[in-house]
């Protein structure tokens, strides 16, 4: 006990220790961004002073160093926020040319860099970040993520590493570093720097041990683990790549890797964009540590499903019958049905009454009906089709006004008919009639009408039954929206549209239009972060799509993705053994759909270099009462440290309470605390005060993550609590990379030593 804490001090000081390293590194790079910002600010001084001479060619001088200098300042304040992200520590290169930027431009090693006994030293470490900084001897502290020299932070593979040893993801926001996290290009090596070994941090760490294990069966399968990732982050992106694997194969860090590889072979193909698309916000927050910043404004989005819709963000869970039916490709009949059937909500006018060549001209509810049904026979978003609806009330009253055999003449015709819409359209009555009666509907707005129980059991009449339509109407009555609504959300803005609207020219500044400088003076107007976010919400369709843990996505939330890659590139990750839709036929369906014709590359990562061998076997009894005949991926380690059994004591709260309690002592990193979902927010209750290395979530927030250790609270109650319930206890069970602990409670029939009847031979 006493050896295991003092093991998880000693990680947590090599962490802190590391995170040290890069803060100080990077307070001297903003030390010297701002003496930068400084020597921009004198020479825009210098070039005001200058102005004051008066001749002519001291103002065009003034005006050509403001230029210049405004430039260079906007760009340093614009970049000045969380802009290093990256580091690379490089062997000694073949070529001793030192770049543009002060690196060196070897890409091969030297010989001798590496010696025959396996060690080697690191003679250059680069940290790369959003633009280059040198120092005042013109020593890169930062090198441009654009830059030759950085090409190797992107393009480097264990298969491939050329000079890299270790590449770092330096986590941080504004000027302070929160986290580092490793790769090993080269983890059968023992590298040195400044004469200590390389640190490892993360799952680099675990990389490095596989790799220099004695067992030469072992650094085959570190071998292995590299060669099928590396075919995937290289594959040709012209298609869908598919990437299948079970747990812990590292599916979703190689899709990410995959996107900063594409994304530099090809800046320009991707201009468009990338779009990463994650089941949950907790793997989103996991997704930006492993993938940073590219760099360039608004490329790169990564999002949660339920945040792809701007201006709605989920909040809620819904359940599993409820989830079903939202999710179901049938919702779109209903939503098609609700759009139209919400222009009726706000009791609209039952007669138009208007007056054109002095006659007083009407159109009763009888006829009003029928132009509706005319006007929404279109294929028309229901908003764009007001047009037609106003021209389809034009002609009704201009039939009614008896003015069409008036004259036989056609020009003189069509004036006439022109001057008759030009008077009605021109009266507040048929404004605002027009208005009332075909009102400009919005998404949220519809889906609120669908609250009512009766209003939405008439729209979906023969396509939900009774209780669904119960459920449902109950479930968008609540305060906020789920994953779920989310996706109805995007449904209904393609079925109903958004008219054009103007854009509005912004205002300049009087002294701008009176000095000119205007055109020469640069405004920064929002900083680099604030510009990303803004040109990643404006963005609507992406270059590539990259969707994690896809098997989870319903056949709505396939549409709305689709929606964002009409003319993209895939990467599609998952694993068919982890999905928690009940459906899968159907997802498969609606995910086919969204891709297209495009062809199809299949890969599969077969090796679980995560969960130890003796949780993966607990794990693959559930597999195979799950999807019976599926193959488990590999475990290639064991840690001699059996999954524990207990039963629930005096009270569940307590015994979770207590067990977490237990691992945190056993582990120097997180405990997760997995129950079904409905108990989630009691859950937390039982672990309050514990500190912030434990957290409580529900089954379906486990997924793509990995804690230490994992308490699983009832295997039978999450079983249970869907159809898919074995494959999310599966889940649940896997995310483990040290230690596991079930607790039993008497709805798992437990055996003598505690082993609920889900999990015995």
């Amino acid at each position: 006990m006493a050896a295991q804490a003092q093991q998880g001090t000693t990680l947590d000081s090599l962490r802190d220790r590391e995170i040290s390293v890069e803060q100080e590194h990077l307070d001297r790079v903003y030390r010297r961004l701002e003496e930068k910002i400084h020597e921009a600010e004198f020479l825009m001084n210098d070039a005001a002073q200058r102005g004051q001479v008066g001749t002519p060619g001291a103002l065009a001088e003034r005006d050509a160093q403001v230029f210049r200098a405004g430039i260079h300042l906007n760009r340093l304040n614009n970049e000045f926020e969380d802009f290093l992200f990256g580091r690379i520590d490089l062997l000694l290169g073949k070529d001793g040319k030192k770049g543009p930027d002060g690196a060196y431009t070897a890409v091969e090693p030297a010989e001798g860099a590496v010696r025959e006994d396996g060690t080697a030293d690191i003679a250059e470490t680069l940290h790369i970040g959003r633009i280059g900084v040198l120092d005042q001897d013109y020593t890169p502290l930062v090198i441009d993520w654009r830059a030759p020299a950085a090409a190797p932070f992107y393009r480097s593979t264990p298969v491939d590493p050329g000079r890299v040893v270790r590449r770092r993801v330096i986590r941080s926001k504004g000027r302070k570093v929160l986290g580092v996290e490793d790769d090993l290009m080269r983890p059968e090596l023992k590298a040195h720097l400044d004469g200590h070994e390389l640190p490892v941090i993360g799952d680099g760490a675990l990389m490095a041990a596989l790799g220099q294990a004695r067992s030469h069966t072992m650094r085959d399968i570190v071998a292995s683990i590299q060669a099928e990732q590396d075919l995937v982050i290289r594959a040709p992106a012209a298609s869908v790549t598919y990437v299948e694997g079970g747990p812990g194969t590292g599916k979703t860090a190689v899709a990410l890797h995959r996107a900063a590889y594409l994304l530099y072979q090809d800046r320009r193909r991707y201009a468009g964009g990338i779009l990463i698309v994650s089941p949950t916000p907790l793997l989103v927050a996991y997704t930006e540590g492993v993938l940073p910043s590219l760099g360039e404004e608004g490329q790169v989005a990564i999002r949660a499903i339920g945040s792809l819709v701007d201006g709605a963000e989920a909040t809620l869970y819904d359940s599993p019958a409820v989830a079903r039916a939202k999710g179901s490709s049938r919702m779109l009949k209903v939503l098609r049905k609700a759009a139209r059937g919400a222009l009726e909500l706000n009791d609209p006018p039952a007669r138009l009454r208007v007056v054109a060549f002095g006659r007083r001209l009407e159109l009763e509810a009888g006829e009003l009906a029928g132009v509706r049904r005319a006007a929404l026979g279109g294929t028309a978003p229901v908003n764009l089709l007001r047009p037609r609806a106003r021209k389809l009330l034009l002609d009704a009253l201009w039939e009614r006004s008896g003015a069409a055999g008036r004259h036989t003449d056609p020009e003189l015709a069509a004036e006439l008919r022109s001057s008759f819409d030009e008077d009605i359209t021109g009266e507040d009555s048929f404004v605002s009639f027009l208005d009332a009666w075909w009102p400009e509907l919005t998404p949220a707005a519809v889906l609120d009408a669908m609250a009512d129980e009766r209003r939405l059991g008439r729209w979906a009449r023969r396509i939900l039954n009774p209780g669904e339509v119960r459920k449902v109407a109950r479930s968008l009555r609540r305060e906020g929206r789920s994953v779920h609504d989310i996706a109805l959300l995007d449904e209904l803005q393609a079925i109903l549209g958004a008219p054009a609207r103007p854009r509005k020219r912004r205002d300049l500044d009087p002294l701008d239009q009176l000095t000119g400088l205007e055109e020469l003076m640069p405004v920064r107007e929002e900083s680099q972060r604030e510009r990303a976010e803004r040109l990643a919400q404006e963005r609507t369709e992406y270059a590539h799509v990259i969707v994690d843990e896809a098997q989870d996505l319903t056949p709505m939330q396939w549409r709305m993705v689709g929606r964002r890659g009409r003319h993209a590139t895939w990467t599609v990750v998952g694993d068919p053994a982890q999905s928690s839709w009940s459906d899968p036929d159907e997802a498969a369906e609606a995910r086919d759909e969204a891709l297209g014709t495009r062809p199809r590359r299949r890969f599969e990562l077969t090796v679980n270099y995560r969960n130890p061998a003796e949780i993966a076997e607990l794990a693959s009894k559930v597999l195979a009462l799950a999807m019976p005949g599926s193959a488990s991926p590999k475990a290639v380690r064991s840690t001699g440290v059996e999954p524990r059994f207990t039963v629930v004591g005096d009270t569940l709260a307590e015994t979770v309470r207590a067990e977490a309690a237990r691992l945190l002592e056993r582990v120097d990193g997180t405990v997760g605390v997995v129950v079904a979902m409905q108990r989630r927010e009691e859950a937390r209750r039982w672990l309050a005060g514990l500190g912030d290395r434990v957290v409580a979530l529900g089954s379906l927030e486990a997924k793509g993550l990995e804690y230490d250790a994992t308490v699983v609270v009832s295997p039978a109650e999450i079983a249970d609590e869907s159809p898919a319930g074995l494959r999310v206890l599966y889940v649940a069970l896997t995310r483990a990379t040290q230690q596991l602990t079930v607790v039993s409670a008497e709805r798992d029939e437990p055996d003598g030593a505690g082993i609920p009847d889900l999990l015995r031979d």
